[in-house]
């Protein structure tokens, strides 16, 4: 992206929000009437901002940028929640002033280290566009076996949209993808030259429907914690809590662990699952039938 195309992302989002926000929540009165426009029009977006049609209307056009009170305003007049918020800060240029290129990920020591203690704990260690830098054997076991991966391809959303194996684990893989999504939206925002996230996008933006849609929908939401279940073949419906964790000497990459509350069936399955990935698994060979 270039800082045009930057501008026009922010006015896409924009519109996005603006399309999606009743004027009943807005605070707006209701006026009957019928409206042309899904949403807020223009003009009530720049008045809630308290700030004149012409200036919001080149903003939302990608014409000019907003200073960082414009945007403030803005944002609580759209209703932005944390997350979109600081995506559209990044957007338009207002971030964390964090260098936008950098070199090729290896995984922390530390995170390393913490990863291989966790045993019993499915474990992995995202970087950039949701790469997948490290995990552990359960890990492995819970998701896929990530080494028999191609280096360039292990990306978790890339697996997510691509593996049938691995779609098949989540049940309401639909809100499980539209998360994803929403996440590497925040990545896009920070680094809007990264030729390989560019890549990322337009390869599944063709060979999915679904994420060419919700890339569209322009919502975004950062890796934090929450629920997931999950089918697995060997140890059954798994409901897992999971988290992440932010390495300091490089925020960019997050430690994301999965548990289960103990005395759960899930905690079991946990439990099972590991011992499973810890036990040596027939080797095949080239006079063994095929599977």
């Amino acid at each position: 992206m270039t800082s045009d195309a930057h501008l026009n992302e922010l006015g896409e989002f924009l519109k996005a929000r603006r399309a999606e926000l009743s004027p009943r929540t807005a605070g707006l009165p209701e006026t009957g009437g019928p409206r042309r426009v899904a949403g807020l029009r223009r003009e009530e977006v720049a008045l809630l901002a308290s700030i004149s049609t012409d200036y919001y209307t080149r903003v939302e056009q990608g014409r000019i940028p907003a200073s960082a009170p414009v945007l403030s305003a803005i944002a609580r007049a759209l209703h932005l929640g944390n997350d979109q918020r600081d995506y559209m800060f990044e957007l338009a240029g207002k971030g964390t002033g964090r260098p936008r290129r950098r070199g090729v990920q290896k995984v922390q020591p530390q995170l390393q280290r913490l990863m291989n203690d966790l045993t019993a704990t499915p474990a992995m260690v995202l970087g950039r566009r949701m790469d997948i830098l490290a995990w552990n054997p359960t890990a492995a076991a819970l998701v896929t076996d990530f080494a028999k991966v191609p280096e360039k391809k292990r990306n978790y959303i890339r697996l997510l949209f691509t593996d049938p194996a691995v779609k098949a684990l989540y049940p309401d893989w639909e809100n499980v993808g539209r998360g994803c999504v929403a996440q590497l939206r925040n990545e896009a925002a920070k680094y809007p030259d990264d030729p390989r996230l560019t890549a990322l996008v337009g390869e599944l933006s063709i060979q999915n429907d679904h994420f060419r849609q919700w890339w569209g929908a322009h919502h975004v939401s950062a890796l934090t914690v929450g629920t997931k279940t999950i089918s697995h073949p060997v140890a059954g419906e798994l409901r897992l809590e999971w988290d992440t964790l932010t390495c300091s000497t490089d925020p960019d990459q997050q430690l994301i662990i999965w548990t289960a509350e103990p005395g759960t069936s899930s905690y079991d399955g946990l439990r099972f699952l590991s011992s499973w990935a810890s036990t040596p698994q027939p080797q095949q060979t080239a006079s063994d039938p095929a599977d």
